[in-house]
């Protein structure tokens, strides 16, 4: 097996760091309270070409091959930079695949286009994990279906325009045939957002609710009664990236460079001179490139028109848990001092792993737990009985 990279991939790596650095630059305050410099960021993509560039030409794409587009993603995350956010990753490959023509039409030119954000109403105060089990009520009222009921860790809702939602449209069902997929208008009546501040100060995620909203039936994605199986294609679509490695990256190279200098809030003493870790650094940099290669794989299936399922629930889990292990290795290699936030003079690093490491508890919560994850591969990979 080749392990190197063409010609052609390195010259497009070269293109994507170059724009990364023109327009964006490092970030390694990963804050989510950026929305206008995103928002610019993401257009500038657009004009490029780069924000849709893996989707076909008719719908507003460049038929990149898909390791152009893990290629763009891997450098993204490596910077803290947008990607274009879930219209792109999300709501436009799944319209590709379940939509209709006139959703089609619609929806996937504003999204290549950046005139609209979306976001994702799938989790609730009841239902996270076993998200089946979901509450959130559509009910037929003619032409519209009438919802009531509440979304949580929705990420992005006070910006976003749109949102794609799952609902609950017959409770006599088994949980997991009685959903429906549906896309609303984040100005609709009956719609209300409370951001939540979480533990490292930003407010990405929030509270939705709904109240008496209507939604024309047209809005529905896929089959009434049978959206469950139009989320698991998102899921695929959301677990999928390279992305979750690759935010590791920025991190551990600040790290690596830092490490061997003379730290005076340790009084003199290198990070490298204490073998734990050192061993520590050895073991993110073997995992770095297990995720790699994880993430690797997914794209090989993509580019052979294979369907990745389990792999992607083996990148996904190992991604977000090797974040969590950067993050608590790097506040542990600082000492009391690594606990600083970013706004004291005496932070090492800026502050960056204090953030890094309360914010890193999310992530292996966030597109499905890790125990989900290894219920997935485990039943389809593994081939192993449920229970």
């Amino acid at each position: 097996m080749d392990f190197s990279w063409g010609t052609e991939h390195r010259d497009f790596r070269t293109q994507v760091q170059s724009f990364i650095s023109d327009n964006w630059g490092s970030n390694p305050d990963n804050h989510e309270e950026r929305d206008d410099r995103a928002l610019a960021y993401t257009k500038a993509l657009a004009e490029h070409g780069w924000l849709t560039m893996a989707w076909p030409k008719e719908y507003g794409g460049r038929a990149a091959t898909h390791w152009e587009q893990m290629i763009f993603a891997e450098e993204s995350a490596r910077n803290g930079a947008p990607t274009g956010g879930q219209g792109a990753d999300r709501v436009g490959p799944t319209l590709m695949i379940h939509g209709t023509e006139e959703q089609k039409r619609e929806h996937l030119p504003k999204i290549a286009n950046a005139e609209v954000f979306w976001c994702q109403g799938y989790s609730e105060p009841g239902s996270g994990s076993d998200l089946a089990s979901l509450q959130t009520r559509a009910i037929r009222d003619g032409d519209e279906f009438v919802i009531n009921g509440q979304k949580i860790w929705t990420s992005g809702a006070q910006h976003a325009d749109w949102i794609h939602i799952l609902t609950r449209t017959d409770p006599e069902a088994p949980k997991h045939r009685g959903v429906s997929y549906f896309m609303l208008k984040m100005d609709t009546p009956g719609i209300s957002i409370r951001p939540i501040t979480q533990i490292h100060d930003a407010t990405g995620f929030n509270e939705t609710f709904f109240e008496d909203v209507r939604v024309p039936a047209a809005n529905m994605i896929g089959d009434e009664n049978r959206g469950w199986y139009v989320a698991a294609t998102a899921l695929d679509f959301e677990r999928s990236g390279i992305n979750r490695m690759a935010g590791v990256l920025g991190p551990y190279a600040r790290m690596m460079e830092h490490a061997p200098k003379a730290d005076s809030a340790a009084k003199g003493r290198r990070i490298v001179d204490t073998e734990p870790h050192r061993l520590a650094l050895a073991d993110t940099t073997i995992e770095i490139e297990v995720a790699r290669y994880l993430g690797y794989r997914v794209t090989w299936m993509q580019s052979k028109g294979l369907v990745p399922n389990q792999e992607s629930s083996m990148s996904k889990m190992f991604g977000s848990e090797l974040q969590q292990r950067m993050a608590r290795r790097g506040i542990n290699m600082l000492g009391l001092f690594g606990g600083l936030r970013p706004e004291s003079k005496h932070a090492p690093l800026g502050g960056e792993f204090c953030r890094y490491y309360m914010s890193s508890v999310s992530l292996t919560i966030a597109a499905g737990t890790s125990e989900i994850q290894r219920n997935i591969i485990a039943t389809r990979g593994l081939g192993l009985p449920r229970g």
